[in-house]
């Protein structure tokens, strides 16, 4: 009976790997969408957002298979808890990363106002959290969750830096004001990916420890 459960929750595990890589590869194809203008990955990556809800779909099903057949107790229902706590924050990045791309097509045939240092800075950051975040779920790994939530506040001096830059941009010329509309929404974008990535941290926190740091 344990061996059948065991394997399952490593298929899981397995699930998740899939789907962390899935929302790697759309936040690097809206990346290069944004950074090089390059239309042709934008709208990959907003195609690419249906992969990622149906990894949704199949962790979901397979979480409550768990559960409704195995019953699961104490730190393995926390484990299987959190699972379907993260995949609902995994499945919004890939959203975010989708409505990133869909600004990406509309700034396409434009020249930036500046170069898109921060907001370079800032997607590297929440990708290496998002990374970090579901690696962490997969080795069990309290400390690397708990540096993922840390270091949201890179992420939030980023997106401070951002707006100052786009408040200069706009100050100089009023005309550069659409854009940096569009930009400031992008970066408010990478910010909710890097809140997300703190999310799953904080239930691979919740998975290991029985407490929600939100919750106690």
């Amino acid at each position: 009976m344990r061996r059948g459960f065991d394997a399952q929750l490593e298929q899981l595990n397995n699930e998740l790997i899939v789907m962390g890589s899935l929302i790697e590869t759309a936040i690097a194809m809206t990346i290069k969408a944004l950074i090089d203008q390059d239309k042709e990955h934008a709208q990959k990556t907003i195609d690419f957002d249906e992969q990622i809800d149906q990894k949704e779909k199949d962790i979901e099903a397979l979480c409550l298979k768990l559960i409704l057949q195995q019953q699961p107790v104490a730190r393995d229902l926390r484990t299987v808890s959190a699972a379907l706590k993260m995949i609902t924050d995994m499945e919004r990045i890939g959203d975010q990363a989708a409505d990133i791309s869909e600004i990406a097509l509309l700034l396409a045939d434009t020249p930036y106002i500046k170069k898109l240092e921060h907001i370079s800075l800032m997607a590297e950051e929440t990708a290496k959290m998002v990374t970090e975040a579901v690696d962490a779920y997969v080795r069990g790994d309290l400390d690397k969750a708990r540096t993922v939530i840390e270091n949201d506040d890179i992420v939030d001096d980023y997106f401070d830096a951002v707006k100052e830059d786009l408040i200069g941009m706009i100050s100089q010329d009023v005309r550069n004001g659409s854009q940096a509309l569009d930009l400031l929404m992008i970066a408010k974008y990478f910010e909710r990916i890097g809140d997300h990535a703190v999310n799953i941290a904080e239930w691979v926190e919740f998975s290991i420890t029985g407490v929600h740091r939100r919750s106690s």
